[in-house]
C-alpha cells in the first residue's frame, strides 16, 4: 500500500463525508481528493520526477494537507518544514535534500525568492496566496492550479519501498538531519497506532500540532486512513477557542504534548461540553505522574494513552490504559507488530531493573538519514536478519519484571554528580509533585569539585514558592545526591516548535 492510498480509498468509499475542517472550510473526501489530484497534475506538468523532493513551508492549513497527498500522487517525496524556520536553516535543508519545488505562502514570498538564488536545484515556486508583482522566475499560484488543472487521479509510479517523506530533526547539536521514511514505514506505523487506539470512521480528531512535526503529521495520515475527520488548527495559542471548536465538532480524539496538558490543567473546563472525547494521547516527552492523575480527574470519561516515540521510528511504545493506575510512570510496551529491548554499552541485553539503551526492531524503523551515512550507521545498525536495520534510540530505559518500560534519560542528558548518575526525569517528576509548580526542567551544571551539580529551572503558578521550598520538597523525596544544588525561577521555559522543553538553551 502507498500512503496516498489512505486518501484515495477513503474518497472512493466515503466521497461525501467531511474529511477536513479548517480555515473556515469543510472539505469532503471527494473535494480533498480532487484538489490533491489537480496539484499533483500541475507538479507533473512542471516536470517533477519520481523521488524528487518538494518542500512544504506552511503553517497548518488546508493547502498543506492537500499538498502532502498531492506530492505523493505525483511520485515525489514531501518535506514538511515548520513555518518559523529561519532563512539560513531553510537554505541548508533545501540544499541538503536538493529540493525541486517549494510550496509556501505569500508571507514567505520574499524568502522564497531569496531561496531560488541560494538553492540551485529549486526550479519551481508555488504560492498559496496571490503572486507578488515583484516575483521572478517560475512561480505558480495554488489557486490558479485549482481552477485550471485536471482533477483526474494520476497514474501510480511508486512502490512501497520508495521514499514518502523526509522529516528533518534538529537534534541537540549539528545541522538538522532528514529522516527518510518510505511508504512501507509510514503505512505500518499508522496502521499499528490505529490498531491500539481503536480508531473508527466516526472519530473526529483535533489537529493542534504542526504537520511538520511527525506527531502532528500522523494525525492527518491516520485520520485519512481510517476515514475519520480532522479538525485542523494552527496551534493551542487560544485554548478557549480550541475547546469551543472541539465542543462544536464533537471531537473524539485529542493528541497533546506535556506543555499543552499543563495549560489545560490550569483551565476551568466547566464551560465546555467535551463529553464527546473518547481518548487523549501524549508523546514527545513523558507526562509527570502527577499530571496524569490530574488529566484523568479532568477527563474521567476519556481514555488516556501515554506513549513514547522518536522520528526515526515514529512510535515505539504505548501504555495500555488499563495499566495507568498500576504504573503511571511507565510509557509501556512495544506497539503492535514490533519488538524492543534494552542493551548495555557492550551490546548485552539487560534484564529487569537495569538501565540501558532502548533498541527497536520493526517495519517502522526508518531508512536512515538523508545523505548522512555516518550518522545513519551510528543510529541504524545491522539487525537480527540479513539486511535488517535496528534503531538504537540514544535513550536510556529500564523495565520492570513484567516487561513494562520506563524512560530514564537521554544518554547525553544524564547528570554525573559525586560519582553517582542522576536521571533528570526522576528529579523533574518530584518537582511536578509540588503544588504551585507549573513546569520544571533539570540539567547538569559543571562543578570543579563534584563534576556536575543538579540545577532545576521552575515555572510556578504564582510567586509563593521560594528556592527553600523547592529544596525542602526534593530532600523529602530524593536521595541526597539527586537534590538540586541550584534553583532558578523563570517566567517560561524555552520550547521547540513541537512543544518540547529545549534543554540546550538552558545549558
Amino acid at each position: 500500500m502507498l500512503v496516498q492510498e489512505f486518501m484515495e480509498s477513503s474518497a472512493d468509499r466515503l466521497p461525501d463525508k467531511v474529511a477536513l475542517i479548517g480555515d473556515g472550510q469543510r472539505l469532503t473526501y471527494a473535494e480533498v481528493e480532487a484538489q490533491a489530484n489537480r496539484l499533483a497534475n500541475a507538479l507533473l506538468a512542471e516536470g517533477l520526477q519520481r523521488g524528487d523532493r518538494v518542500v512544504l513551508f506552511l503553517p497548518n492549513c488546508l493547502e498543506l494537507a492537500i499538498a502532502i497527498f498531492a506530492v505523493l500522487k505525483a511520485g515525489g517525496v514531501f518535506v514538511p518544514l515548520n513555518p518559523s524556520t529561519k532563512s539560513d536553516k531553510c537554505a541548508y535543508i533545501l540544499n541538503n535534500c536538493q529540493a525541486r519545488v517549494l510550496l509556501t505562502s505569500g508571507r514567505q514570498a520574499d524568502l522564497a525568492q531569496q531561496l531560488t538564488q541560494q538553492v540551485p536545484s529549486l526550479t519551481t515556486l508555488i504560492l498559496t496566496s496571490p503572486i507578488p508583482e515583484t516575483s521572478t522566475g517560475n512561480v505558480l499560484s495554488f489557486t490558479a492550479i485549482q481552477s485550471e488543472c485536471l482533477s483526474q487521479r494520476p497514474q501510480k509510479v511508486n512502490i512501497d519501498l520508495d521514499l514518502a517523506c523526509l522529516i528533518y530533526t534538529s537534534g541537540s547539536t549539528g545541522d538538522p538531519k532528514g529522516v527518510m521514511s518510505d511508504h512501507s514505514n509510514v503505512v505500518f506505523a499508522a496502521s499499528s497506532i490505529i490498531e491500539y487506539l481503536g480508531n473508527v470512521e466516526s472519530d473526529s480528531v483535533i489537529g493542534l500540532l504542526p504537520l511538520s512535526f511527525d506527531y502532528g503529521l500522523y494525525q492527518l495520515l491516520m485520520v485519512f486512513k481510517f476515514g475519520g475527520t480532522l479538525v485542523l488548527e494552527k496551534g493551542f495559542t487560544y485554548p478557549a477557542a480550541i475547546l469551543k471548536r472541539m465542543e462544536q465538532e464533537r471531537v473524539t480524539g485529542f493528541p497533546g504534548v506535556p506543555t499543552i496538558y499543563a495549560m489545560l490543567l490550569k483551565m476551568d473546563l466547566s464551560a465546555y461540553d467535551l463529553s464527546s472525547l473518547r481518548y487523549l494521547t501524549n508523546t514527545a516527552a513523558a507526562l509527570p505522574p502527577s499530571h496524569i492523575l490530574q488529566i484523568r480527574a479532568k477527563f474521567p470519561w476519556a481514555t488516556l494513552f501515554s506513549m513514547y516515540g522518536l522520528t526515526e521510528t515514529k512510535r515505539t511504545l504505548y501504555l495500555p490504559p488499563e495499566q495507568l493506575d498500576k504504573r503511571p510512570d511507565s510509557v509501556g510496551i512495544a506497539i503492535p507488530g514490533t519488538e524492543v529491548w534494552i542493551e548495555n554499552e557492550q551490546g548485552v541485553r539487560l534484564g529487569s531493573g537495569q538501565v540501558g539503551e532502548l533498541v527497536v526492531r520493526g517495519r517502522h524503523v526508518m531508512r536512515g538519514y538523508w545523505e548522512n551515512p555516518e550518522a545513519s550507521a551510528a543510529r541504524f545498525r545491522p539487525g537480527l536478519m540479513p539486511g535488517e536495520r535496528l534503531c538504537y534510540t540514544g535513550d536510556l530505559f529500564r523495565q520492570d519484571e513484567e516487561g513494562f518500560l520506563y524512560f530514564v534519560s537521554r544518554q547525553d542528558d544524564m547528570i554525573k554528580s559525586r560519582g553517582e548518575k542522576v536521571a533528570p526525569k526522576e528529579v523533574e517528576n518530584v518537582l511536578y509533585g509540588l503544588s504551585g509548580v507549573r513546569e520544571a526542567a533539570v540539567i547538569g551544571v559543571t562543578d570543579p569539585v563534584l563534576g556536575q551539580v543538579v540545577k532545576a529551572f521552575v515555572v510556578q503558578e504564582g510567586d509563593e514558592l521560594t528556592p527553600a521550598d523547592i529544596l525542602r520538597h526534593c530532600r523529602a523525596h530524593l536521595e541526597d545526591f539527586m537534590v538540586p544544588k541550584l534553583v532558578e525561577f523563570c517566567g517560561q521555559l524555552p520550547k521547540t516548535s513541537s512543544g518540547k522543553i529545549k534543554k540546550t538553551d538552558l545549558k
